[in-house]
């Protein structure tokens, strides 16, 4: 009889706590007003990035120091106006060779010591090629400057290509190069770079070939690095806590002392070669379960006065916001887990690339449904709503590659390299937001060219071959007979 009271007595009270809470919600319902909506966010603040200071040491090095001062960090990048274009034709991979082993052991430091110097100062170093220039970064805390500059100007100027670490170096490359070749995206990027930038400086492979890692030899990296590696032709970034005259003073006393060679640095010729019609190139891997589709076609160099609508375009057609490309192969058909377009510009040439992957049986069916979708947009444009959300992320992105004084450092840099005004960044989101429908259709119509396009397939082509032929100009290649070192991608060819 008690232990039942207790119950009552307990279901009692959790019925009233009940009743309590239904009342406070009804209550918090009708005093708040209903929103069917999100709040409404004001606009971002405008960002603004301090204008660098250039100046140019007498051996020709430019100096841009950018100051911030909201964190005791410095970040100093130097950038040489050469990258992986400037490889010799036989020997792909050199500009990545000589990048790498900047860190690994100079006249005066061997590999561990600079390892240990950079540790004893907290630091992060940073090295690495791109097609149209190579760098290396140091950051450290901004009381460890000094250290900065010495470290980063005997790394440049004075690197040993010891042929132990050379050889150490070269077998990395190899190991990696091998695993990429048995990478289905590896090979219809590769593949694509070479087909669409044939007869130029970009059509090649920027890592390089099993091949050409074979023969690179410490004295082939040591006539690029003298050949390239020269104050005119570099750019020194200093960014971070630390003033104009003391950075100044700092890159007079490290690099001063850096000399050019006789030979100036010539940039390479850069002649794509014409096609007229479309053509296909099929790699046939015969264990892949799934086909990797590549569409791409000639674009425009950096400085092009196009580049922003084509931004824009590009973001609609298949960039990291809300796209075409998606929304056809992924959304409407389930035919893929991703699809999306690359706009590449390079200081002298650019591309436009689609890129997806499918089931091998439905490949012919998502490679038609790509090329309709990059043909509507040619033909027919983009709508207003496309328009703010593409603006909307551009705009929205831009602060979050200004994050660090590294990020800094690499957009300044870009700006000169590229020969862009120093404020470009800080016009940037009004001149986007400037954009019509009708600028960024011009554009796309401009530049956007099915048929003329590059289409490259990688799968196991048991299940489509026959169909291939639809699409275009075809050449069938084996994965064995593979060979981007070959001006015809095929082992043996053009040698």
């Amino acid at each position: 009889m008690g232990r039942s009271m207790i119950a009552d007595a307990t279901r009692g009270k959790g019925i009233t706590m009940i009743l309590a809470a239904s009342l406070l919600m009804i209550l918090l319902a009708t005093s708040a007003p209903a929103r069917d909506y999100p709040p409404d966010v004001p606009p971002p603040k405008p960002m603004v990035i301090p204008t660098p200071a250039v100046q140019t040491l007498p051996n020709g090095l430019q100096v841009v120091v950018v100051e911030r001062h909201t964190l005791p960090l410095i970040t100093v990048r130097l950038v040489t106006k050469s990258g992986a274009e400037c490889d010799p034709p036989s020997l792909p991979g050199t500009a990545a060779l000589v990048n790498g082993l900047l860190t690994e052991g100079t006249a005066r430091r061997t590999s561990r010591e600079i390892a240990e110097a950079i540790d004893s100062a907290g630091g992060v170093v940073e090295n690495d090629v791109d097609w149209d220039s190579s760098y290396l970064s140091l950051s450290v805390l901004s009381d460890r400057s000094e250290l900065a500059f010495d470290l980063v100007s005997d790394m440049i100027a004075h690197p040993a290509f010891q042929p132990t670490e050379v050889e150490r170096q070269r077998k990395q490359a190899i190991s990696g190069l091998k695993v990429a070749e048995d990478d289905p995206s590896y090979l219809a990027d590769t593949a694509m770079q070479e087909l669409v930038f044939a007869g130029t400086p970009y059509g090649h492979p920027e890592d390089g070939t099993l091949e050409s890692a074979e023969r690179i030899s410490a004295q082939d990296l040591r006539e690029f690095h003298r050949r390239y590696y020269q104050p005119a032709n570099c750019i020194l970034a200093v960014v971070g806590d630390i003033d104009l005259p003391t950075a100044m003073a700092l890159a007079g006393k490290y690099f001063n002392g850096w000399k050019n060679g006789s030979e100036p640095v010539a940039a390479p010729s850069s002649a794509p070669m014409p096609s007229g019609e479309r053509r296909v190139i099929a790699i046939d891997k015969s264990d892949a379960v799934q086909t990797e589709i590549r569409i791409g076609s000639l674009g425009v160099p950096r400085d092009n006065p196009d580049y922003l609508a084509l931004s824009v375009a590009n973001e609609i057609l298949g960039g990291p916001s809300e796209n075409r490309l998606f929304k056809a192969l992924r959304t409407r058909s389930g035919l893929t887990y991703g699809a999306s377009s690359d706009l590449i510009c390079r200081r002298h040439l650019g591309a436009w690339a689609a890129k997806t992957q499918t089931r091998t049986p439905e490949t012919m069916k998502s490679a038609h449904i790509a090329l309709e979708q990059i043909q509507t947009l040619q033909e027919h444009g983009i709508n207003r709503s496309e328009l703010d959300t593409a603006q909307s992320y551009l705009v929205g992105h831009l602060a979050l590659e200004f994050e660090t004084s590294d990020n800094v450092a690499d957009k300044v840099l870009e700006l000169i390299q590229d020969g862009l005004p120093l404020d470009y960044w800080n016009q940037y989101p009004d001149k986007v937001k400037a954009l019509t429908t009708d600028a960024v259709d011009a554009a796309a119509k401009s530049y956007l060219d099915t048929d003329h396009d590059v289409i490259v397939l990688v799968g196991n082509l048991s299940d489509f071959k026959k169909d291939l032929k639809k699409l275009g100009h075809l050449r069938i290649i084996p994965l064995t007979d593979i060979d981007f070192g070959s001006p015809n991608l095929v082992r043996g060819a053009g040698k």
